[in-house]
């Protein structure tokens, strides 16, 4: 493990989900915890997109923004909303200079899948119908997400080629979780992982899917056929569960015609790029936030 992050381990909590209320709050302190960024160089805005039920959205438009992100939050889909998610949003807008409209989608297990999926797709359809209030091309909408928000990203790209949706420019996927089926190496092996492990991942699940079949939108992994969907950045961490699910994902990507940018982070832990001061972190969110910007600047 990076030396740098291995410093911070006694002071991490582990991320059960047995109790998803209790749950929200310690996530909700955690995020707390983190430094603010500076916003200073960009217009943030709280709306509401009309769904059913409406969706809130926060907005980050930094000056001159062309393309925008769908940005889906993280928390097993049972944890995060658009405040938790807050320091990374501004973040990734101001790294890539693209307007990240960051989604506060219905929660498990109260909401099921595809609640989430639901509230991401009325939100990516607005974001197309309002593109240039939004200070983007119509063309230059990405999606992209971290952990189970960028499982539901991926399932997004696919719902909206499958149902020929709004057209999506890139996605952007860092450490998602892709497959319930946890049969990966990674998967099955790292059972006492920082923040999350086996354990984690699969109450996750249990929670997302509520004891229904899984479909490929809600484990994109189980897709048979993944030809024709966006170009694709896809992160994942050497200690992480999701580590082989992701690897696997970018390679079939790739051998389906997808143009695909992997990078697997030496060192790391699902999460870690939270421990801002590591110079590894900076290192993930320089390399996110300049691929969303390349991909939109193409």
């Amino acid at each position: 493990m990076d030396p740098e992050l291995e410093a911070f381990l006694p002071l991490l909590p582990q991320a059960r989900l047995t109790d998803p209320i209790a749950e929200r709050a310690n996530f909700a302190a955690l995020a707390g915890s983190v430094p603010g960024p500076d916003v200073s160089g960009m217009d943030v805005e709280d709306r509401t997109v009309p769904a059913d039920p409406d969706v809130p959205v926060r907005i980050y438009r930094p000056h001159g923004a062309r393309g925008a992100i769908v940005w889906l939050h993280g928390g097993g889909w049972v944890m995060g909303d658009v405040d938790t998610e807050h320091p990374w949003a501004a973040r990734l807008a101001s790294a890539s200079g693209a307007t990240v409209i960051s989604v506060g989608y219905r929660l498990a297990p109260e909401h099921p899948f595809p609640a989430a999926l639901d509230d991401a797709y009325a939100v990516l359809t607005w974001a197309s119908e309002h593109a240039a209030e939004l200070g983007a091309d119509a063309d230059r909408i990405a999606v992209g997400g971290h952990s189970a928000g960028g499982g539901l990203a991926a399932g997004l790209a696919l719902r909206a080629r499958d149902q020929q949706g709004p057209p999506i420019h890139f996605q952007l996927l860092n450490q998602a979780g892709l497959d319930d089926r946890q049969d990966t190496w990674s998967s099955r092996n790292f059972t006492d992982t920082p923040w999350m492990n086996r354990a984690t991942v699969a109450a996750a699940w249990q929670h997302y899917l509520g004891g229904r079949p899984a479909t490929p939108y809600a484990a994109p992994a189980r897709a048979t056929d993944l030809t024709g969907l966006p170009p694709a950045y896809v992160a994942s961490a050497e200690l992480c569960p999701n580590r082989d699910e992701d690897i696997a994902y970018a390679l079939r990507l790739l051998q389906s015609g997808v143009s695909v940018e992997l990078h697997q982070w030496a060192g790391t832990f699902h999460g870690s790029q939270a421990i801002l001061s590591a110079e590894i972190s900076q290192r993930q969110f320089a390399e996110l936030g300049g691929a969303l910007r390349r991909a939109l600047d193409t």
